[in-house]
């Protein structure tokens, strides 16, 4: 049995890479890609490359508000990042009140029109709270009237082995007719591995004239700055000299010139990349390059980030890391041929 995927909000495909690398042994089930979709030029053709390069016509660049889903092929599954933007506990916040908050709507208006066997929905860990606790209450409301039990959790990606701390609301839905039963994932086969940042982006050496892997060029400022940060610390934490102390008032952000704790998982990997946030070297006095965040996104080294430097920052920086997706889309498989998995209960309030 394949799956035949479509997606909205799909980004550079993180999503997309996990489904069409998901597999079990000795069983003949898999995830296709179909079609997809995403406001983003850059975005697009880094996923027609990778993804699709056979099929390119198969992504459509077109802001979601306008985009005609009746011109669609079926699909059996779906898969939907919506825009996190007004979620995020860095943002300001506004929920459901925000341009993007309400987009998750046309996830629900896929479901309701192609009626696919199931869906995997994902969103930053601050949906939980809000506007009260009520855009969540809403989401999961909608998906349930679409005809869908769902699963939420709160999944830890560092958990499950992926070299990041970064902690994601994802959501499987599958259709109430179908007589399987979601679960998620143990964490348990993963609690040995190796998952630090230094193993990520050092073994194996990113190769000599990797892609997308051109350096930063740091101010004399920021070099000294660095200097004087050890690794895990931040520009708030560190103890800096006067001169190079940063004068902020109000909120005091932890990942401003933080540099990574080598022998722990890197904190999350963002689209930004101003201000001290590009993420910084735990021995180098440097910003990471595109390629060494993409690693810890897990994204293999031959994936093309297509677009200028801050574009493709910013492409990493709004994925979902592939093998992080790949371990819920392997677990949906398994749901469905019937194959039995360590699960662990689901929980969206840790």
């Amino acid at each position: 049995m394949i799956y035949r995927l479509g997606e909205l909000f799909c980004g550079p495909g993180g999503i997309a890479l996990g489904a069409t690398n998901a597999h079990i042994e000795n069983v003949d089930f898999g995830i296709a890609h179909q079609w997809a979709n995403d406001y983003d030029a850059d975005t697009c053709e880094t996923y027609r490359f990778n993804i699709c390069n056979d099929r390119p016509d198969t992504v459509y660049h077109e802001d979601i508000r306008d985009f005609d889903m009746s011109k669609l092929e079926p699909i059996d599954a779906l898969a939907f990042g919506f825009p996190c933007n007004d979620y995020s506990v860095v943002g300001e916040q506004k929920g459901m009140d925000g341009i993007y908050g309400p987009l998750y709507s046309y996830g629900v208006k896929v479901l309701r029109l192609f009626k696919p066997q199931w869906f995997l929905a994902e969103n930053v860990g601050g949906l939980r709270s809000a506007n009260d606790g009520t855009a969540l209450f809403q989401i999961l409301k909608e998906f349930r009237e679409s005809g869908y039990k769902i699963t939420p959790h709160l999944y830890k990606f560092d958990k499950y082995g992926i070299p990041q701390a970064r902690h994601r609301l994802i959501i499987v839905g599958i259709r109430n007719d179908i007589d399987v039963e979601y679960k998620v994932p143990s964490t348990t086969p993963y609690a040995n591995m190796d998952n630090s940042c230094r193993t990520a982006i050092e073994v194996p050496p990113i190769p000599e004239g990797a892609l997308n892997n051109e350096r930063t060029k740091q101010s004399v400022t920021v070099v000294r700055r660095l200097e004087h940060i050890l690794p895990g610390e931040n520009a708030f934490t560190a103890d800096l000299p006067e001169n190079l102390q940063l004068n902020i008032r109000g909120a005091r952000i932890s990942q401003i010139y933080k540099r990574l704790d080598p022998n722990k998982p890197a904190y999350t990997v963002t689209g930004s990349g101003g201000g001290g946030t590009h993420m910084y070297h735990w021995d180098e006095p440097r910003a990471l390059t595109n390629r060494e965040r993409a690693r810890l996104q897990t994204f293999p080294d031959n994936y093309r980030f297509i677009g200028t430097k801050e574009s493709v920052r910013k492409q990493i920086g709004m994925a979902v890391p592939c093998r992080g997706a790949q371990i819920i889309f392997e677990a949906i498989l398994r749901t469905f041929a019937g194959i039995p998995y360590e699960s662990i209960e689901p929980n969206i309030n840790e």
